[in-house]
């Protein structure tokens, strides 16, 4: 029995049935005699039946059916062998990336523009954080979940690299983007959750005010680490939203005073990027965030068990038909 505990059984009810085996074939060997048959001759008087090797085996012949079928009532609860461990620790933090897809940041005082120059980072620093569930919310003049919590980073990866400018309806609701990510954080069990709010403008749409969404991060300890994009002043950007045509000065308008106000009552850190270069600063200063233990769940990769059991049985089938064809015939 301890071989078989090693197995991991996807019916594991069907073994409910080897009890019931093991009493009906106490059952058979008590009720039935399987004694060798012999002729009785009246002047013979009343023999005994000649004490062989073969004729102390043959009432255990059926033995071989019972074990087949238990064989086969392992085979149908269809035993596995784990080859991966189901879940491991290791150190992580949940993460939330909050990215404004405003049309603003088609804006070119970041290399190519604000976007492009935010998805790079973006990618790179999720590379670098191996352990972490991270998940992307976009926002504009709506909020939307590109992707959940996960430790799949390619997947995180590849959908920030395809975000483009006006796949959403612009205007500004920062309160929608930030309410967004709390409710996806807020029921995954964990002692560290982080947002990353990255935006360019001001909170001017939405049903949800930025500082209602701040005290509902507070309620569920979600610390938030708010990046002010964009240079002081005046940017250069393009006057369609397809980063055509010719460059127009825009005036650059950022509520740095809101951010300031939401990473503070979170315990976080508002940062300020006018370039890559600081941008990149930053993201290599939250790459320093606190770190806790969590449990990942991975996909478990198994090795098929059952076809053997089938074999066994099948095995045993064959034996006692070739024995009692053959070898014990002459009993019968």
């Amino acid at each position: 029995m301890d071989y078989i505990r090693q197995f991991d059984f996807v019916y594991p009810w069907v073994l409910t049935g080897i009890p019931l085996l093991i009493v009906a074939a106490w059952w058979y060997f008590k009720k039935f005699n399987h004694q060798i048959s012999l002729i009785i001759l009246p002047t013979a008087g009343n023999p005994k039946a000649p004490e062989t090797l073969k004729s102390r085996m043959y009432p255990y012949l059926p033995v071989m059916i019972w074990t087949a079928l238990m064989f086969m009532t392992i085979a149908l609860a269809r035993p596995r062998l784990p080859l991966k461990e189901e879940k491991i620790k290791t150190e992580g933090i949940d993460i939330m990336m909050v990215m404004d897809l405003s049309t603003s940041m088609l804006a070119k005082d970041f290399q190519p523009n604000r976007m492009e120059a935010c998805k790079e980072i973006a990618i790179d620093f999720v590379e670098k954080r191996n352990n972490d569930r991270i998940g992307v919310i976009i926002f504009a003049g709506e909020a939307y979940t590109l992707c959940p919590a996960t430790t799949d980073h390619a997947v995180v990866k590849n959908l920030l690299s395809q975000i483009q400018i006006g796949i959403l309806e612009d205007k500004t609701a920062i309160g929608m983007g930030l309410a967004t990510a709390v409710k996806r954080l807020k029921d995954i069990e964990s002692k560290s959750k982080v947002i990353i709010l990255l935006t360019d403008g001001e909170n001017n749409t939405g049903y949800i005010d930025p500082k209602t969404a701040t005290e509902l991060a507070k309620t569920y300890n979600i610390k938030i680490y708010s990046i002010a994009v964009g240079t002081i002043g005046v940017a250069l950007m393009p006057s369609n939203i397809f980063g055509s045509g010719n460059d127009i000065p825009v005036q650059v308008s950022i509520d740095t005073e809101l951010l300031k106000y939401i990473a503070s009552e979170t315990n976080g850190k508002f940062y300020r990027a006018t370039d890559n270069e600081s941008l990149q600063k930053i993201y290599e200063e939250i790459d320093t965030l606190e770190k806790t233990e969590i449990e990942l769940n991975l996909y478990k990769r198994y090795a098929e068990a059952f076809p053997v059991f089938i074999r066994i049985a099948f095995g045993l089938m064959v034996l006692f038909w070739v024995l009692k064809s053959t070898v014990f015939k002459s009993l019968n």
